[in-house]
């Protein structure tokens, strides 16, 4: 199973927001490429960029410090965040980004994740699904929808994407542990490869989850445990390791 570290940009430092609350952020880097570095030497094999900037309504605001992270890596980024046309996902996997994330239009414009799967292909394309009480919320996680989770993988399916980041938005930034069993059921249900995120926050989490065994869950994304120093990224690894699923792994 495959442990991808998050780096979450907020004019252009490494932060944590609380449940993608933007007041509740917490500077944890003014040099992001460098915190990126340092996952790549403890083992990532990708890692996981959202540009928080961009899902308030600043797309371009991390340009720059995206750039210079790509620069600086041998392993691949994905990137999430604002992406809400064809030619802004055409903007950063020209720069580099090896997967661009689809949130909030997968969900008000289809048509668009459906031009992209054709476009780059399914292995490009992610579709970010942001739970709250089984419903997708949107927007920044600033508004639910009456929308099924399970329900927009499913379209998504029927679109050609092949892969989602599932994220419990209550458990988010919490560190009171992941949706486990809703993770589960996401991946058998839609049959999508199933990437976990929101509230890892001990070893166990991570262990649970891979002793599941269930082929299409490659990989969760871990972000505030890291930097609170709760969590070790190469204990992690070493912990979770194992064949990668149906999919195979996204390196």
């Amino acid at each position: 199973m495959l442990i991808l570290p998050a780096i979450d940009l907020l004019d252009g430092r490494a932060v944590r927001l609380k449940q993608g609350v933007e007041k509740t952020k917490k500077v944890y880097s003014e040099d992001p490429p460098a915190v990126a570095l340092q996952w790549q030497a403890q083992g990532a094999a990708m890692i996981h960029v959202v540009n928080l900037d961009g899902a308030f309504g600043r797309s371009q605001k991390n340009v720059q410090v995206i750039r210079q992270i790509i620069a600086v890596l041998d392993v691949p980024i994905q990137l999430g965040g604002g992406i809400k046309t064809l030619d802004q996902a055409r903007q950063w996997l020209d720069l580099g980004v090896s997967r661009v994330i689809f949130g909030t239009i997968a969900l008000t414009q289809p048509q668009i994740v459906a031009a992209a799967v054709a476009e780059w292909g399914a292995s490009k394309i992610v579709i970010g699904l942001d739970g709250r009480e089984g419903k997708v919320a949107i927007h920044g996680w600033l508004e639910q929808s009456e929308t099924d989770v399970l329900a927009l993988a499913l379209r998504m399916r029927d679109l050609g994407a092949e892969r989602v980041i599932y994220t419990d938005v209550q458990r988010d930034g919490e560190q009171v542990g992941p949706n486990i069993a809703g993770t589960a059921e996401l991946a058998r249900a839609s049959g999508m490869a199933v990437i976990a995120s929101g509230g890892f926050s001990k070893i166990e989490h991570f262990t649970q989850l891979a002793a599941l065994q269930e082929p299409l869950i490659e990989g969760a994304i871990v972000g505030t445990a890291l930097y609170e120093g709760s969590l070790s990224l190469p204990d992690l690894i070493r912990s979770t390791r194992q064949a990668p699923g149906k999919k195979g792994t996204p390196c």
